[in-house]
């Protein structure tokens, strides 16, 4: 009995080592195991770094659409054209010195110099949406007017403050006079496409050369476009000027005052080539593809919200037969801020540093838009209503108004200056359209001008535009049978 008990407890002994044995072995091969996986782990991460991580490629995505709160969104809260806000308006993150596709692909435009289209009077050629906005299309599907300008490079900045102040879309159409200008006014617009998202978003551009002596091949210089700052585009404009005209001896001097400056002098090319205003009204304003379009020059800037106001009023509001409704334009003194609305314009012109636009240089020009009676009219709101109905038309009268595209288009025979808008405007009173002006809204120019002598050249081509309405009066008389403010005399009879 005592022998069998030793030999259990023997047994017993055994059986213990053993399974503390294999706990040890299994214990010492987990540990090992570890170690292991983690030297894999280890030299697998450091492998091939040159390998692109999937995880991380950039994601290729449209741009969001842009909804009501897009368009009713705070004007004043939107940056001013600055290092820090132009820096984020960039196109894309692509590298522009190191992309190596064409020019009209990189740039996104579409010009082919042998494919233009003749004006009326086969004088010029004439290319449409040779740079579509990146939304212009979207964006007039969303509002109810689209604001048509036209300019050359000396004036092109102007579209900056603009843009800054219109939501809509805008169409403007440019003149390049000749082969630098047009190089240089390429130049600019890539530019600025490249640094103000707004222009990039909303401006389609469209162009006009002359058909027989105009440009013939275009040259950008990309690595130079690669190198302007988006911190000066005034500094950036006067240095592209300043080639374009390298070797004339009338120098150009431009004033900043705010995103503005003012020309003294004129470009060369306009002494020999008149500038051709009416074709590029009429090229500006066909590719408008809004109801309603607003043809302003390119340096009278809208006043802030405005698009969006006239969405609300041009919804609600119902013309009975013709109408014009007619925006009134203001002179800024160029160191004042731009008035953010019509009480602050107001108070401006009461201290006599904002006066009726022309009112010193030709009072005609805005003078039956009747101004006083405009600044004494009482506004419940903010929201747009007409304030008075024109009553004293009378010839030369040329206000900026808002239309659709059914008024009579601009006669194209007036290139240069003088008689240009005002025949315009001339033939629509004739045709029996209404002018109805409204507030709070308004527009302005920078400078309070001043009566000065005209140059030899201006006072030229007014005088062959001032020809050329005696014929054109004629017309509008044949076409309508009407004479309201006796443009056409009889004849006297010879006893």
């Amino acid at each position: 009995m005592r022998k069998q008990r030793k030999q259990n407890h023997s047994w017993t002994n055994g059986s213990k080592w053993r399974f503390w044995k294999l706990s040890i072995f299994i214990l010492l091969f987990l540990t090992m195991y570890n170690i292991f996986l983690t030297i894999k782990l280890m030299y697998a991460s450091s492998c091939d770094k040159n390998q692109p991580d999937v995880l991380f490629e950039p994601i290729k995505a449209e741009p969001p659409a842009i909804g009501c709160s897009d368009i009713l969104e705070s004007y004043g809260s939107q940056p001013e054209i600055s290092k820090s806000s132009t820096s984020k308006s960039l196109p894309d993150n692509r590298d522009i010195e190191n992309d190596n596709r064409p020019l009209t692909v990189k740039y996104n435009f579409k010009l082919d110099l042998a494919l233009g289209r003749s004006d009326d009077r086969m004088r010029y050629l004439l290319f449409d949406n040779v740079i579509v906005g990146d939304k212009f299309v979207h964006l007039t599907g969303l509002y109810k007017t689209s604001l048509a300008t036209q300019s050359s490079l000396d004036k092109i900045a102007s579209i900056i403050e603009s843009s800054l102040h219109w939501g809509g879309p805008i169409s403007l159409a440019v003149f390049a006079g000749s082969e630098k200008e047009l190089n240089g006014l390429l130049m600019y617009i890539i530019y600025l496409r490249k640094c103000n998202v707004r222009i990039k978003e909303r401006v389609s551009f469209h162009l006009a050369i002359l058909k027989d002596k105009g440009p013939k091949k275009i040259l950008i210089d990309d690595e130079r476009i690669s190198k302007m700052g988006c911190d000066d585009p005034i500094g950036v404009l006067k240095s592209l000027l300043k080639e374009v005209n390298k070797g004339v001896s009338d120098a150009h001097i431009y004033i900043k005052s705010s995103l503005n400056f003012f020309l003294k002098g004129i470009s060369p090319w306009r002494f020999k080539i008149p500038y051709p205003q009416n074709v590029l009204r009429n090229l500006a304003r066909k590719n408008c593809r809004s109801e309603y379009t607003f043809l302003i020059d390119v340096d009278i800037i809208p006043s802030k919200g405005m698009a969006e106001s006239l969405n609300i009023f041009l919804g609600t509001q119902k013309c009975q037969g013709k109408c014009a409704y007619v925006v009134p334009t203001y002179e800024l003194y160029e160191r004042v801020a731009f008035p953010p609305d019509k009480t602050d314009l107001v108070r401006l012109a009461n201290k006599g540093l904002a006066r009726p636009f022309h009112h010193k240089v030709f009072i005609y020009n805005q003078y039956a838009t009747n101004f006083s009676r405009w600044e004494r009219f009482q506004d419940p709101d903010m929201n747009i209503r007409i304030s008075h109905t024109v009553t004293n038309f009378e010839f030369l009268y040329e206000p900026f108004y808002i239309a659709n595209d059914t008024v009579p288009p601009h006669d194209e025979r007036f290139i240069g200056y003088g008689y240009t808008r005002n025949s315009q405007v001339y033939e629509m009173f004739v045709a029996g359209y209404e002018f109805l002006v409204l507030s709070p809204i308004f527009t302005c120019h920078w400078g309070l001008q001043v009566k000065k002598t005209r140059p030899p050249w201006r006072e030229h081509q007014n005088n062959l535009n001032r020809r050329q309405f005696d014929q054109f009066k004629k017309e509008i008389f044949a076409r309508y049978n009407k004479d309201p403010l006796n443009m056409i005399k009889p004849k006297k009879k010879k006893n």
